[in-house]
């Protein structure tokens, strides 16, 4: 058999996984090499600057996000996929403005998003499993492995190079047909599937960011120390969610009412006028958490906040954590009677940390002349 035909069974397989995952709800899909040259030196230069901050599991695993072969034996491609998850009318930048509300990211607002793309990566790998039986031809011992951000592996540079978009300025994957708001899920392969081209996937992977600077600017706490580098530790997202202790001072004011993770730079981004709402129904925003009071979700129960982020990505967090954010928003909120109220009703919460968050909001309400919080305006 020569190798035009050893090679067919793989490009018509390559042909089939785009109409699966398709099938499977995935808006696109791109499939590349597991080769990380150059990215892999930035990762190393990230990491030796500290910028990682409390993460020390990305310095732990370093090897296999360096070499996904440890991860898949024998691994030959990445197949990486893409899921919108942008909710309807979730109206963002006024939530943001709405000093009382509580802002979380929209990627939080519905169920976690990890078990169900993993599931039907799982299913796109049966799928692959059954058409190699069927093809005796294809005489390798199929090894693959799903992974949906749970684990040590570069995720946007295998997006950059499957050619779903470009790493932008925030270093978040942009594309020039939807924006950034969407999930990103790989399926590690020994098969050595035909590779895609941009002009395949109908996008590019050129950077387009141009000579833009709006997300480095509109950073609440000026986490971007230059184009492409994030220092994670005064980033909202890390230290909302990440950060195990006390929130620094310093950006208390300027986390405003973000109490899980931030999207300003996201939300400035000029290429998601493109974004399309998901048609995802688990991506819908759950118990109006898109639009609710930070006294609403600050008097919830322990057992409440269990019962109400069940199955969402804010279970993580913990209750302690939870009540650390909300104090701080509420910190920053209105200086009213019922904000008061709320905050005090927990003072006595057992956890010194709560207590000393709660203990900086009361401050902050009670001296109101005294606050110096610089909002920034996300909606330019």
């Amino acid at each position: 058999m020569n190798q035009i035909d050893t090679q067919a069974p793989y490009q018509i397989l390559a042909d089939q996984v785009a109409l699966w995952t398709c099938e499977l709800g995935f808006q696109q899909v791109g499939i590349t090499d597991v080769n990380l040259d150059g990215y892999k030196e930035r990762l190393d230069e990230w990491l030796e600057k500290g910028y990682h901050g409390e993460m020390e599991w990305i310095a732990r695993h370093r090897a296999q996000r360096e070499h996904p072969e440890l991860l898949v034996p024998n691994a030959l491609r990445v197949i990486s996929v893409r899921m919108d998850y942008l909710p309807e009318n979730t109206q963002q930048i006024k939530t943001l403005k709405q000093a009382n509300k509580a802002y979380i990211s929209r990627y939080a607002l519905g169920r976690d998003y990890h078990k169900l793309i993993r599931k039907r990566l799982a299913k796109l790998a049966k799928k692959i499993e059954d058409f190699c039986s069927q093809h005796p031809e294809i005489a390798l011992d199929i090894n693959q492995r799903p992974f949906v951000d749970s684990a040590p592996i570069l995720e946007k540079p295998f997006g950059e190079k499957a050619g779903l978009g470009w790493i932008g300025k925030h270093t978040i994957l942009l594309n020039d047909k939807v924006g950034s708001w969407f999930f990103l899920g790989e399926l590690i392969t020994n098969l050595p599937l035909p590779l895609s081209t941009p002009e395949k996937q109908n996008t590019t992977t050129s950077n387009k960011c141009g000579d833009c600077t709006a997300c480095l600017k509109v950073c609440p706490t000026d986490a971007f120390v230059a184009p492409y580098q994030l220092d994670a530790r005064r980033c909202i997202s890390y230290l909302t969610i990440e950060l195990k202790g006390a929130i620094p001072l310093e950006f208390r004011e300027p986390m405003g009412n973000r109490v899980f993770g931030c999207d300003d730079c996201q939300l400035i981004c000029p290429w998601n006028k493109w974004a399309k709402p998901t048609q995802e129904q688990d991506f819908s925003p759950r118990h109006q958490l898109d639009d609710t009071e930070l006294t609403r979700l600050f008097l919830w129960s322990e057992e409440e906040y269990l019962q109400y982020t069940e199955g969402s990505a804010i279970r993580r967090l913990g209750f302690e954590r939870w009540l650390r954010n909300l104090a701080i928003g509420l910190g920053n909120a209105e200086p009213s009677p019922e904000n008061i109220a709320a905050l005090e009703s927990k003072k006595d919460y057992p956890s010194p940390m709560v207590q000393e968050h709660i203990g900086w909001a009361l401050h902050q309400l009670r001296n109101p002349k005294k606050r110096l919080r610089k909002i920034k305006n996300t909606n330019k």
